[in-house]
């Protein structure tokens, strides 16, 4: 019970230009970890084939295809953020979607992609460029931060995640994700188990 199939990274691709990564595997325990670690291994090494996103994505799928057992999945958003240009540029592979809130208020999902990984052989996967200016915000979570449920059986969900975000935002990334774990926990019932919490705040100071 405490080894999970929950994946972040962040990996140095070139100058100027960070890979990033959050996943969530079908199922618990330690075979939930093994395909996360077959995942990891797979992404790391098409990455370093210099292709495209989407055709990262969708090499990973046929690896994960040939790895996983019949009903076993893996989700995830992979994307490389360009620092000196402030683009984010993903692939959602049938993963929660990431929140982007601007600096107006406004809210956007990181939606494009396709189906999560392992299911089909061959599967095609988009990609999308975001444009990051200063103020805003994306989190990235899995789903042991929305599907948390309190005493009378009301789930967190997408709409609180968005308010104490919003709330937030002003605060530096790691203050930002501090308060929205401490609010899924001090929201969650005594008797609640909790699945993994992972998630990654991006924000553009500059």
């Amino acid at each position: 019970e405490q080894v999970g199939g929950d994946y972040y990274d962040f990996i140095q691709i070139v100058e100027g230009q960070t890979g990033m990564v959050i996943g969530d595997v079908s199922g618990k325990g330690i075979p939930a970890s093994l395909i996360m670690a077959s995942f990891r291994s797979s992404l790391l090494a098409e990455i370093r084939n210099n292709y495209s996103i989407s055709t990262i994505c969708r090499k990973v799928n046929s690896l994960v295809y040939e790895s996983v057992r019949s009903g076993n999945f893996v989700s995830a958003v992979y994307g490389v953020l360009d620092s000196k240009n402030h683009i984010f540029t993903f692939s959602n592979c049938g993963h929660n979607l990431p929140v982007h809130i601007k600096a107006n208020g406004q809210v956007d999902y990181l939606r494009e992609g396709g189906q999560v990984m392992g299911v089909s052989p061959d599967v095609a996967y988009e990609q999308r460029p975001v444009v990051t200016n200063i103020g805003d915000v994306i989190v990235f979570y899995t789903d042991g931060v929305t599907e948390v449920f309190d005493s009378a059986g009301v789930e967190f969900g997408m709409e609180r995640l968005i308010a104490v975000t919003k709330e937030n935002r002003n605060r530096p990334a790691y203050e930002l994700l501090n308060k929205i774990v401490d609010c899924v926990r001090n929201f969650a019932s005594p008797s609640h188990v909790f699945d993994d919490i992972t998630a990654i705040v991006l924000k553009r100071n500059a």
